[in-house]
């Protein structure tokens, strides 16, 4: 039995805590990284990297605080000690985040941060900030200082994934897929989106985690928009279900869709589907260090085309990327579409998710992620068997 015959009280009861977790990132591989993005910087020609509250600041230096309107950010130098900045308020909570060592400047509520860096860093020091840093903080620091973008360093580091990385995305994706599994089971009709969605939210808890980071659940015509509609749908036999949700460990990210039939559909809908697992095995296949970005995309997006979909984001056909990036983020550089020329190296994670849409008929679409290896792909999850069989 994988789908429908049991119940959201049935499966959750069964739930426990994962088993085989994940060892967190420790203080040793952020002062790495952190040692890492000063050997980077003369590439930039640049003294001094800012990176700022959000995934970058949680990936330096373990603070998990997300961006506000007050400044909280990270000043790594080229040469010298790393510096903090935050409120003086927050210290006590900064202390039992903060990971690395640094030293920290705190500024109280009516003064201004940025005057407070500017008596340690002279005007000639060249910045490069990071490429998520609110608008109105990069134009007052670019009035002061030399500025340029710093995804390059940033990016470039967080793309590619250390062994400790890859096992706590291997642990989200896992748990992410036994929730899926499950969900499956409670189907049933009548059953409404948001009982799934909420029953997804639960067993992400169940097992561990702090829940669904997001979670869409579509039935029948609502497949072909990718994203889904803004109304609670009920399940009807003979529909087409996709279900996509996700949760984190330690902050880095699982991402998982599956869309399988409950009950008999048309064979016109079983084509497609066949066709979506066959351009996910192209995609996936064309994976080899060094090939850029674009290959990948174009490898998914040329059995589709073959096939009379398309060309290009043309309906019906595949309507967005081939993949993109995960890690502290769910979505990531770099990006598995047209025109991004990043060559693949070891360590790289993506999703692998073409998706057939039939305007205002059904929508497939199937979403495993991928690591790179030396060489070729390694599946984080074994991908859909079969429209009628989701699970390995």
């Amino acid at each position: 039995m994988m789908i429908g015959g049991s119940d959201a009280a049935t499966e959750l009861s069964s739930l426990g805590l994962w088993s085989n977790k994940a060892a967190a990132i420790n203080r040793s591989e952020r002062e790495d990284r952190i040692r890492r993005a000063q050997g980077s910087l003369d590439a930039l020609g640049v003294d001094a990297l800012l990176v700022n509250a959000g995934p970058s600041l949680r990936y330096f230096s373990g603070v998990t605080w997300e961006p506000s309107e007050r400044m909280v950010s990270l000043v790594i130098q080229k040469d010298g000690r790393s510096h903090m900045i935050c409120p003086r308020f927050e210290l006590e909570s900064l202390d039992a985040e903060l990971d690395v060592s640094v030293d920290v400047l705190a500024y109280e509520e009516d003064e201004d941060p940025i005057t407070l860096l500017a008596d340690f860093l002279p005007p000639e020091t060249r910045f490069a900030l990071d490429p998520l840093l609110p608008f109105t903080l990069a134009l007052r620091l670019a009035a002061r200082w030399n500025v340029v973008d710093g995804a390059r360093v940033i990016d470039g580091l967080r793309a590619c994934k250390s062994p400790a990385e890859l096992a706590l995305i291997r642990q989200a994706m896992a748990m992410t897929l036994e929730v899926q599994r499950r969900a499956a089971l409670i189907l049933k009709p009548g059953i409404r989106a948001s009982e799934v969605e909420r029953f997804i939210d639960e067993a992400h808890r169940a097992v561990g985690s702090s829940g669904s980071t997001f979670c869409s659940v579509q039935f029948g015509h609502a497949t072909a928009v990718p994203h889904g509609l803004p109304y609670d749908q009920e399940l009807s036999e003979n529909e087409l279900v996709l279900i996509d949700t996700g949760c984190t460990v330690d902050g880095y990210h699982s991402d998982l869709t599956r869309c399988y039939a409950f009950g008999n559909i048309g064979d016109d809908i079983r084509a497609m589907w066949a066709l979506n697992k066959e351009a996910q095995a192209a995609a996936f296949a064309a994976v080899q260090p060094g090939v850029p970005c674009a290959a990948i995309d174009d490898a998914a997006r040329s059995v589709l085309v073959s096939a009379g979909l398309g060309p290009d984001y043309r309906l019906p056909g595949l309507p967005h990327r081939t993949g993109h990036g995960i890690g502290l983020c769910l979505h990531e550089p770099p990006y598995l579409v047209r025109g991004d020329m990043t060559p693949l190296a070891p360590g790289m994670c993506f999703s692998n998710e073409p998706m057939i849409v039939v305007p205002n008929r059904f929508g497939i679409s199937l979403e495993d992620h991928f690591m790179v290896t030396e060489t070729g792909a390694e599946w984080f999850t074994t991908p859909q068997l079969s429209i009628d069989q989701p699970f390995a």
